[in-house]
């Protein structure tokens, strides 16, 4: 499938966070900090869409100098937003400690109810992407070491993509959770953007047909896929590179157990972000991890299963931007060639290939 060009990033929503949530150190904000640091002062740090973000800085009595990173939000929206992300950032960092700032802590101020802050140890990052190789190999045994607590799809909390939460709760079956997530996403882009017929005709066919083509074939005919821990939004905006060491740093997660296989990993999800051209870190990234982890089988669907999953990813792009239709018509063109691709569905191709057509799995289907 050809890779659409796409529009240069959209930075036209104001910030709803007023800027002096980070003129100073709340002392909730401050009560975490690790023992022994004085806080010295508070400085703005990097750019967001829907936060606030600034290093503080401390020192020791004995002079020495340490720098932590804090992120603000408001309101219902910016509390999950926060959570999640401390969650994850905590379930990555369990897992690779050098790849990660280690999170503190979340919580909320005490002179604002409705303000909400997370806390990570402070990373000093270039303003360039890390390298391929190195990141990729690391990015891969993330993946291959992290194992889904309960074998299941999903995440123990909600998080978000921007403002929107993602559909995170636990699934037995990588087609029904994906399923789920999709249509969720289709109805949050709809609220936003408005309806219209053409697009709702190909949301249902992608979730009708396109769907159970690429992804029941990973769990079916003998073959077995396994839910790993995911960072979730890996593009060039949440990576960089240490300053003094120049390793790999990721940031921003907003985690859920996605698929692997067995032992080749397989999560298309965590590479979707890599294929838009809009995007610095591309298919450079992509080939590099497929030298540590194989592509699963079936091995000739991987494209259209990138393209699906990334479909998913500019179909919040286009929810986080309402009346601009840019991304929409990215999703409209993406949806035409899956669903005339693969207008045969499942069954087609399991009946071409002389397999026993599996209306839906087992585990997908309710309790009777």
């Amino acid at each position: 499938m050809a890779i659409t060009i796409d529009p240069e990033p959209v930075w036209d929503q104001p910030n709803d966070v007023p800027e002096k949530w980070i003129e100073t150190v709340d002392e909730n904000v401050a009560s975490k900090l690790p023992a022994g640091y004085q806080v010295k002062g508070i400085v703005p740090c990097g750019a967001s869409y829907w936060t606030r973000t600034a290093e503080i800085l401390t020192e020791q009595a004995d002079g020495t100098q340490k720098s932590f990173f804090l992120k603000v939000t408001q309101n219902e929206a910016g509390k999950a937003m926060v959570w999640g992300e401390y969650e994850s950032m905590s379930a990555l960092h369990n897992i690779s400690p050098e790849l990660t700032p280690a999170p503190i802590a979340r919580g909320t101020f005490a002179q604002a109810e409705n303000v909400y802050f997370f806390l990570c140890a402070f990373v000093d990052m270039t303003d360039d992407l890390p390298d391929v190789d190195t990141s990729m190999k690391m990015l891969a045994e993330l993946h291959s070491q992290s194992s889904a607590p309960n074998g299941k799809y999903g995440f123990h909390v909600p998080t978000l993509q921007g403002t929107f939460p993602q559909f995170t709760e636990w699934t037995d079956s990588w087609e029904d959770f994906f399923t789920k997530s999709l249509s969720m996403v289709f109805d949050n882009e709809e609220r936003s953007q408005g309806s219209d017929e053409e697009v709702q005709h190909l949301c249902r066919e992608t979730l009708s047909k396109v769907i159970p083509r690429l992804l029941r074939p990973l769990e079916t005919g003998g073959r077995h896929i396994e839910p790993r821990l995911i960072h979730g939004d890996l593009w060039d905006g949440n990576t960089s590179a240490e300053v003094a060491t120049n390793t790999p740093v990721i940031y921003d997660g907003t985690c859920i157990y996605a698929h692997n296989e067995s032992k080749k990993i397989n999560v298309f999800v965590e590479l979707a972000p890599m294929r838009p051209v809009r995007h610095r870190m591309g298919k450079q990234y992509v080939k590099a991890y497929f030298k540590y982890f194989p592509i699963s089988p079936p091995e000739e669907d991987q494209d259209d299963r990138n393209a699906l999953y990334c479909l998913r990813f500019d179909m919040v792009s286009s929810s986080l931007y309402p009346g601009n239709l840019r991304y929409r018509k990215i999703c409209v063109e993406v949806m035409k060639n899956l669903t005339e691709k693969y207008a045969g569905g499942y069954e087609g191709w399991a009946k071409a290939r002389g397999e026993e057509i599996i209306s839906k799995p087992s585990f997908m289907r309710p309790p009777e």
